[in-house]
């Protein structure tokens, strides 16, 4: 289901740049200090945000947009940080499926094809997908 919708946005959009598909898709970016957290997403009066960290590496902010704009798209009307901070609910499904949204928007099953000399994990490497999540990937 999420490398559907993910192959359906590129398909449409023509591009995997989370950048440019928060935009087309009107989900503004806001760049911030927030301290320990990489980023998040929020939903204000149908206003949607995606708030990343300042201090991220370019890598770390491209796949924290990509994860932010997962929650966007799969999860617009949950609020993570308030369920995270003031309920029992578990979020952890919630946070792995923005996890798998973005390791296949940056790392699309066209991208594989075309580097085929290149081992799965350098091409995880080189658009900033974070080892530990690269088993996210659907083939």
């Amino acid at each position: 289901m999420i490398k559907d919708t993910v192959e359906k946005l590129i398909n449409k959009y023509k591009t995997n740049s989370p950048f440019i598909l928060a935009h087309k898709l009107k989900v503004n970016i806001i760049y911030e200090n927030l301290g320990e957290t990489m980023g998040y997403f929020t939903n204000d009066y149908r206003i949607k945000f995606i708030h990343i960290n300042n201090t991220l590496s370019e890598d770390e902010c491209r796949f924290t947009c990509a994860h932010e704009l997962g929650h966007a798209i799969l999860h617009p009307n949950v609020n993570t940080p308030f369920l995270k901070r003031y309920t029992l609910y578990s979020i952890d499904r919630i946070e792995r499926q923005a996890n798998a949204f973005a390791v296949e928007l940056l790392m699309p099953d066209k991208l594989l094809h075309e580097h085929p000399e290149c081992s799965f994990y350098d091409i995880a490497g080189r658009v900033g997908i974070p080892p530990k999540l690269v088993v996210l990937k659907k083939q």
